[in-house]
């Protein structure tokens, strides 16, 4: 006798398809996805206002119901049901052909934004970007880029999905907080905001397209050439956006960092951040946990930081003058400046910080320590070009390699594949200048209380970031680990509340892993230090 479930598995992985509301809201969505498609194959609409209206509420409204429909109805708590059953989160046919399509989406948007209809300069746009020419002029008064639609459809992601988010861990008032954080960051600083500013400019008044929230290293091209000279022009308020640039560099990130950890930007803040927590959610535990990944990951992002700090004191060098009766800050005065901070880092951190540090990291810190300061003697014993390039070129490569590969395709095209944080471990550069500060200098650490855990393994699980967590809560061990971006799943995802998200002192924050018997130490010593 056949029967419609001839399963026989215990998780019953029928249970997990959609039901017929679902397919009903998914077809909605895919209805405003094919509008987008036919644009992008330059079918004409008689009302482009009303055709890109339709498409993006029936994607918003598709996926709001979607959710509706699936968290509502249950109890709360975090519901990871399924996933390791359902083809789009489990490397299935769905999982490729989704991220098949986001890469080839991201490759035309880079390289091809023509073939999406974008015009040449003086003519019509046409295809997908004239599809969002109405909203672009409502914003910022001029027709639409492949960047205004990106952000567009960037924006529309982060809020979509994070509503789905608040909805799975509404019962967690920090994960509440920070996806409202992060929802409120992108539509305003991200979006909003930047397409007001250059609804302001005019031919007296340039001010460039400045996300604010944006800090260097992301936005590796702030202190080129043209965009230094648009900031100065613009007057007074291109000012304070420079020095606010500056500011955020030297002062407003350690201040944060060291009270908050990284998890103030990387999981409050950044839209990078933003769309893997949203709409990559239900790919965090695709994250590869091996040790070999993490050792990958130490040396590729790092190596990362190096890259984009050559490339950038390359560039502010190379439009530098000689005379300092003209301007103060020479090449000369630069290079020293550049070579004097990285020497004082150097040096603080290998006094002071060094046992933190585990045998490869210093080595490499210095092995790279002595490679940025031979290739600036021989640049001023040679003369040859800064760092054995043109600063144009590191550029390019910089551009091309990290900002567009890495951070588009392959970091957000491929969540379905490689999880939803790839970018943010193997890639950002900011994301590891945070990570440093936060692994020596910061109060944020994630405590654990051993004596609670079941080693059930939902931590490390769904821990984006690839770490072992539940190793650390086997031996109550606090975690201090420079790649998490405390978004707290791990302690959402805990049956027992073993892990909590805490700041406090420095001392004591890294914890040994050493067992301690009772007769070891003197416990009630150890209590009143406390």
């Amino acid at each position: 006798m056949n029967t419609p479930n001839p399963s026989m598995s215990l998780t019953k992985p029928e249970a997990f398809d959609l039901s017929t509301k679902q397919r009903i809201y998914v077809a909605m969505g895919m209805i405003g996805l094919i509008i987008l498609a036919l644009a992008a194959f330059n079918v004409t609409f008689p009302y482009r206002p009303l055709a890109l209206t339709t498409a993006l509420v029936l994607i918003a409204l598709g996926a709001i119901l979607f959710a509706n429909d699936l968290y509502l109805g249950k109890m709360e708590g975090i519901k990871n049901d399924g996933v390791m059953f359902k083809s789009i989160s489990s490397r299935g046919i769905w999982a490729w052909i989704s991220g098949i399509a986001f890469t080839s989406f991201y490759i035309l948007l880079y390289f091809r934004a023509e073939w999406l209809g974008l015009a040449k300069e003086g003519a019509e746009n046409t295809g997908l970007v004239a599809l969002f020419d109405p909203l672009s002029k409502l914003l910022n008064g001029n027709p639409a880029s492949q960047w205004f639609v990106y952000g567009t459809l960037y924006t529309l992601a982060i809020l979509v999905f994070g509503y789905k988010f608040l909805l799975k861990y509404r019962n967690n008032s920090y994960q509440r907080l920070r996806t409202f954080s992060v929802m409120f960051f992108q539509l305003s600083f991200a979006f909003l905001i930047p397409e007001f500013m250059s609804r302001l400019n005019s031919e007296s008044f340039s001010l460039p397209y400045y996300d604010l929230k944006n800090i260097w290293p992301l936005n590796y091209y702030n202190f080129e050439q043209y965009r230094v000279d648009d900031f100065i022009s613009a007057g007074n308020a291109g000012l304070a956006l420079l020095i606010f640039g500056l500011l955020s560099i030297f002062v407003i990130t350690p201040i944060l960092t060291y009270k908050y950890g990284k998890r103030w930007y990387c999981s409050w803040v950044c839209g990078c951040g933003g769309l893997a927590e949203t709409a990559g959610d239900s790919f965090r535990h695709l994250s590869d946990k091996r040790q070999f990944a993490w050792k990958i990951e130490r040396w590729v992002v790092h190596s990362v930081v190096v890259f984009v700090t050559l490339m950038t004191t390359a560039v502010v060098y190379s439009y530098l003058g000689e005379d300092s009766s003209t301007y103060w800050l020479t090449k000369s005065t630069f290079l020293i400046g550049v070579g004097s901070l990285l020497t004082i880092v150097f040096a603080l951190v290998m006094i002071f910080k060094r046992e933190q540090l585990a045998k490869d990291a210093q080595y490499g810190a210095i092995g790279y320590f002595v490679i940025i300061m031979v290739l600036i003697g021989l640049h001023y014993f040679n003369g040859s070009d800064l760092f054995l390039f043109r600063a144009e070129s590191l550029r390019q490569y910089y551009g091309f390699l990290i900002g567009a590969i890495f951070s588009g395709v392959i970091g957000t095209g491929f969540y379905p594949i490689f999880g939803n944080r790839v970018w943010c471990r193997f890639g950002c550069p900011m994301a590891a200048i945070l990570g440093f500060q936060q692994r020596l200098f910061s109060k944020f650490r994630i405590t654990t209380n051993g004596g609670q855990c079941i080693s059930c393994g939902n931590c490390s699980t769904y821990c984006e970031m690839g770490i072992d967590v539940r190793a650390y809560a086997q031996k109550g061990e606090n975690i201090v680990r420079s790649s998490c971006v405390g978004c707290g799943i791990c302690a959402a995802v805990c049956p027992r509340g073993v892990l909590k998200l805490e700041n406090d002192g420095l001392k004591g924050r890294i914890n040994s892993n050493d067992i301690l018997l009772g007769n070891d130490v003197n416990l009630m010593d150890l209590v009143n230090e406390k």
